[in-house]
């Protein structure tokens, strides 16, 4: 049995599954269908976060240092992937918050892995889940439908509160393969390159490379990223390149503009997009042709961000500072423009924590479940 820290509640369960036509038949044919269970690759983190590096650091850390232990190759031809079809569990970070989590987890679709489990305290999931009891009930008090499958969710989660249990690995579980990542040795940004999320490398080997345009969005981001971008660009206007901002949900997008966030964006010449994937499914907008980008979205393959363009991935940390100077900046000038963001961490990265914002506690509180 392996741990899976996030704890998944669901609304009712039934004694019903799905699966091919092939399972299907030889479940009728014998009465039993065999499942079986992917194997697991380890990440294993230890130190501390170093000054200046995000958790997208860690998430392209993840193939930075496959590559070196010879588990992930770049090249198509005879491609060699440790994690394609695994499940991805990570280790070393268990004071994240939830939101954090998910910037890691989100990433396991791009090394091509069938899951992702991130080991977590019961702190920050506690956390998580009483601020989201508070938002299902406001949804209740708004109308959102269904109130009886938000009532049971909520009943689930104040069961677990009351109860937390995580799983865990098994002594002496066996994993396909074991990546150990001192933090300490995390020291400059690692950033995705043109068009392959897999091709990783330092900013010192990308540094100087002009950039046309940057997306800010995509379920890769929660508020504390556009609060930083706004802090990078505060006070700037006429940057040299097009930006592009989509805060994820609509619920960012109006504690963003309540906190002013909004305004600084729009004053340096940002496009302020519809909440939602945006630029990163290429189905709402896209970046001009033949341009080079940096972008805080999960994937950079060949024309999905635009026609013949070329893509990296990055924080939006980077990501801002990119839009300011026009281009990839040096390590040095990253340290120094990520300063006024580390100088107002506690505020900038403060996560919507919804049973501690008036406006949704005091409607929250008129509903009994």
């Amino acid at each position: 049995m392996r741990y899976f820290a996030i704890e998944i509640l669901f609304d009712d369960f039934y004694d019903v599954g799905e699966a091919g036509s092939g399972l299907v038949a030889f479940a009728a044919a014998t009465g039993v269908m065999p499942l079986d269970m992917p194997e697991s690759v380890l990440v294993r983190f230890k130190g501390k976060l170093q000054d200046g590096m995000t958790l997208r650091d860690l998430v392209n850390a993840i193939p930075y240092y496959a590559i070196k232990q010879g588990l992930l190759t770049v090249a198509k031809q005879g491609k060699k992937n440790i994690f394609s079809g695994r499940i991805l569990e990570i280790e070393g970070l268990p004071d994240l918050k939830v939101e954090q989590a998910f910037e890691l987890s989100d990433a396991a679709a791009e090394r091509s892995a069938a899951a992702c489990a991130v080991q977590l305290d019961k702190a920050p999931i506690i956390e998580y889940m009483t601020s989201n009891i508070t938002l299902m009930k406001w949804m209740i008090a708004n109308g959102y439908s269904d109130a009886r499958t938000l009532g049971r969710r909520i009943k689930a989660m104040e069961a677990w509160i009351a109860k937390p249990e995580l799983l865990k690995a098994d002594a002496g579980a066996e994993y396909a393969a074991v990546i150990e990542i001192d933090l300490a040795d995390v020291k400059e940004p690692i950033v995705a390159c043109p068009n392959d999320p897999d091709d990783v490398k330092l900013l010192s080997e990308v540094s100087g490379t002009k950039i046309d345009e940057v997306f800010i969005g995509s379920c890769m981001t929660n508020i504390g990223h556009f609060r930083a971008a706004g802090k990078v660009l505060e006070g700037k206007s006429d940057i040299p390149t097009r930006l592009w901002i989509a805060p994820p949900t609509k619920m960012d997008a109006m504690i963003l503009n309540e906190e002013g966030y909004y305004a600084i964006l729009g004053k340096s010449g940002a496009r302020m997009e519809m909440p939602g994937c945006s630029l990163c499914m290429g189905n709402q907008a896209q970046i001009r042709k033949g341009s080079t980008a940096m972008s805080t979205s999960t994937r950079n393959f060949p024309n999905r961000l635009g026609i013949d363009t070329f893509v990296y991935l990055g924080s939006a940390e980077l990501a801002s500072i990119c839009a300011l100077m026009g281009k990839i900046p040096t390590v040095a000038e990253y340290m120094e423009q990520v300063k006024v963001v580390n100088a107002k961490a506690a505020d900038v990265y403060r996560y919507m924590n919804f049973d501690k914002i008036a406006a949704f506690k005091e409607l929250a509180d008129t509903v009994t479940v």
